[in-house]
């Protein structure tokens, strides 16, 4: 019996070459994913200060104003850091661009720029989270309610993740969407320890203490990563441990290493598989800051300086940022990048003014 003859067919969608993305999409998807990251951990700050308060600590709504540096625009309008006060400037003061409301408007913005390569899904989803963030009102904000606000605002926010990870076409696009993702989770983790470390280590109830614990857990809740550090850190609650967990864990999702390899790999895939070559250099930026965060315990970060590592930290990340902006959507149109053969972008621009 004769040798049979294979024959391979070959998908010819598998093999289509990637198609071109306009610079300005680059941008505003990054900025999309930026947006909706900073509202939903604004959201858990607030409703974890909130029971932090209840429970007898102080300072805590100044730390969420220190988070965001935002002493000087708050201190401004405001001469104390009151719960109410706080909670409004956050959620619904539409002059105040950290906002929730703000950040919502500013999210739907970039979506809506978006709007011919995203899903129905995710701009439907978008429009009637922005309407119900806009709509809401002084008396929808009291700290009897802010729990449940803040619980219905996170939720919105993970669903929009969810309909993003489950239609998002996977292309350059959805790779500059995850990079916004990693780099707004990697700067908020530094801030977070950076505020609420030096908040809670001077604990007058003493170290150990039932005040102490559950000030604690209160930082793990503000990272969404109290039952994930409880299952591999069981009754260890010493601060080095949890400040080397938030920061140095493998496997907890909105660790500092974990989205600075996530960072990495998006950066790899736009060189690798779209050659976007310019990347190379912010890789080599990133590669400089994973092994800086490998290469030491967190013991050892702290005992060198907690804050100064998260002060660098943040200012490598925001270069990061930078860099990217200015490989991939700079004030110049470049053509070979991103642009169609034509050199054409949509009318008004390829930039935005977004900090």
């Amino acid at each position: 019996m004769g040798a049979g003859i294979m024959t391979i067919t070959v998908d010819p969608i598998a093999t289509l070459p990637p198609q071109p993305l306009l610079s300005r999409y680059a941008e505003c998807a990054t900025w999309l994913a930026r947006y909706m990251e900073r509202i939903e951990n604004l959201a858990r700050i607030i409703d974890i200060t909130e029971t932090f308060v209840r429970s007898g600590a102080a300072d805590g709504w100044q730390a969420i104003i220190q988070i965001n540096a935002d002493e000087d625009r708050f201190f401004k309008a405001h001469a104390k850091a009151t719960a109410e006060r706080v909670i409004a400037f956050y959620v619904i003061d539409r002059e105040n661009p950290t906002s929730i409301v703000s950040l919502a408007h500013a999210a739907r913005e970039n979506a809506r720029s978006l709007r011919p390569i995203i899903s129905v899904e995710m701009w439907a989803q978008l429009n009637v989270f922005t309407n119900f963030i806009r709509d809401l009102r002084a008396a929808d904000i009291r700290p009897s309610e802010i729990s449940t606000l803040c619980s219905r605002i996170k939720e919105a926010c993970q669903t929009h993740t969810g309909i993003t990870e489950g239609t998002l076409y996977r292309d350059q696009a959805s790779v500059f969407y995850n990079i916004g993702r990693h780099i707004e989770r990697a700067d908020q983790i530094t801030r977070l320890i950076d505020i609420k470390y030096h908040t809670l280590l001077p604990s007058d109830a003493g170290v150990g203490s039932e005040v102490d614990i559950s000030q604690w857990s209160a930082l793990l809740r503000s990272a969404a990563g109290y039952h994930a550090y409880r299952r591999v850190m069981a009754g260890d609650i010493r601060p080095s441990s949890i400040v080397g967990f938030l920061l140095q864990s493998a496997a907890f999702p909105r660790s500092l290493t974990t989205n600075l390899r996530l960072l990495h790999n998006c950066l790899t895939q736009l060189r690798r598989d779209y050659r976007l070559l310019p990347s190379s250099r912010i890789l080599e930026r990133v590669e400089h800051l994973c092994a800086v965060l490998e290469n030491q315990t967190a013991s050892q970060i702290i005992l060198r300086g907690l804050h100064e590592f998260n002060d660098w930290m943040q200012y490598e990340l925001q270069s990061v940022q930078r860099e990217i902006g200015e490989t991939f959507w700079p004030k110049e149109p470049l053509t070979s990048l991103f642009a169609p053969s034509d050199g054409t972008f949509p009318e008004g621009g390829m930039t935005q003014s977004q900090t």
